[in-house]
C-alpha cells in the first residue's frame, strides 16, 4: 500500500481567543482567582459564546483528514478545575480539540513550542509577544468575534512586519515615504526577508494546495499599504517563495476595514494597532506587536 503524504498545521489558542470571556475577566480583574474560580464553577453548564478565533479555529477542524492533519491545541491560564467550563463548550460547538494544558496563571508561550505550533493566538499581549521573540507566529487578539456564514475560510494578512520582516517599514519610519518608494523600485527584484508569519502562511498553502483549485475550501488575501510601483517587490518575493496569495489589495493608505468586510475575512492579522483597530470593526483581527512600530 501505497503511503499517503500528509500535511499538518498546528494551531496554539487560548481560551479567551476561542471563547467570549470578557465577562469572566472582568469579574477576576475586580475580585481576584477566588471570585472568579466560583463564578466558573456556578457556571460550568452555561456555553460560552465564540471568541475572535473561533471561526478560523471551527472551518480549519473541518478540514481534518488523514491527508490534511490539523490540530488545535487549547493554551490556558485557568486550572483544569475552572477550565471544566471551556471543555464543555468546546464539546457543545462539535470542536475536535483533544490537546491542552491549563497553567493556573503562568505563562503559555513557552508551550508552543513544545507543541510546535505553526501559529499562537492569545489574548494575553506579554505571552504573544515573548512567542514571537522566540520566532513563532502569534497575534493578540482585538475586538468581538466576527462570524462569517461563508463555509469558505478567509484569512488575509498585513504584509510588512506580518508575512515580510519590517526592513522596508523602518526605512519608511526613519526616512519617509519618497525613501521608502526610491527602495522599493531599485529592489524590486530583491526577495524580501521573511517575516514572523511566512512559516504559517506556508504551511497554510501547503494545506490548500491539497485541495482543487476550484471551490478550494481556503481562500487567502494580502491586504496592505503599499501601492504602486512598491507592489512590485511584493510579487516577486511570493513568487520566489512559492507561495500563493488568492486576492491582493494595494491600498496606499486607505481605510483596510472596508476591504476587510468585502473580502469576508474570518481573521486578519497586522502589526500596526491603529489598522487593528479600524478592521477589528467588520472582522476578527490579531495584533500582531513586533517591528519598529511597535517598538515606538
Amino acid at each position: 500500500m501505497a503511503k499517503i503524504e500528509t500535511t499538518k498545521l498546528v494551531i496554539a489558542i487560548s481560551s479567551r481567543a476561542l471563547f467570549d470571556l470578557d465577562k469572566s475577566h472582568q469579574i477576576y480583574q475586580k475580585n481576584g482567582v477566588e471570585a472568579y474560580a466560583k463564578y466558573q464553577e456556578e457556571n460550568e453548564e452555561v456555553i460560552l459564546q465564540p471568541g475572535v478565533g473561533f471561526s478560523l479555529v471551527k472551518k480549519l477542524l473541518a478540514l481534518n483528514t488523514k491527508k490534511t492533519q490539523i490540530d488545535v491545541i487549547l493554551l490556558s491560564r485557568n486550572s483544569a478545575d475552572t477550565g471544566l467550563r471551556i471543555f464543555n463548550s468546546i464539546e457543545h460547538y462539535g470542536l475536535k480539540i483533544t490537546r491542552a494544558a491549563f497553567t493556573r496563571g503562568e505563562s503559555t508561550h513557552n508551550l508552543v513550542a513544545a507543541f510546535k505550533a505553526d501559529l499562537f493566538l492569545s489574548s494575553n499581549y506579554q505571552d504573544v509577544q515573548k512567542a514571537l521573540e522566540s520566532g513563532f507566529a502569534a497575534a493578540s487578539i482585538v475586538g468581538a468575534s466576527s462570524q462569517n456564514a461563508n463555509p469558505q475560510l478567509r484569512i488575509a494578512f498585513d504584509g510588512d512586519a506580518v508575512i515580510f520582516s519590517d526592513e522596508s517599514e523602518k526605512i519608511f519610519q526613519e526616512k519617509g515615504l519618497q525613501a521608502f518608494a526610491e527602495n522599493e523600485r531599485n529592489a524590486a527584484n530583491i526577495e524580501l526577508k521573511a517575516g514572523p508569519f511566512k512559516s504559517f502562511l506556508k504551511s497554510l498553502h501547503q494545506i490548500q494546495s491539497s485541495f482543487p483549485e476550484a471551490n478550494n475550501p481556503i481562500r487567502t488575501a494580502l491586504v496592505t499599504a503599499r501601492s504602486a510601483p512598491s507592489h512590485k517587490r511584493v510579487i516577486h518575493t511570493m513568487r520566489k517563495w512559492g507561495i500563493r496569495i488568492d486576492e491582493s489589495f494595494f491600498l496606499g493608505g486607505l481605510d483596510k476595514g472596508v476591504f476587510l468586510r468585502e473580502f469576508g475575512a474570518d481573521i486578519f492579522f497586522d502589526d500596526q494597532h491603529e489598522h487593528c483597530q479600524s478592521a477589528s470593526k467588520y472582522v476578527s483581527t490579531g495584533h500582531v506587536p513586533i517591528g519598529i512600530i511597535n517598538k515606538k
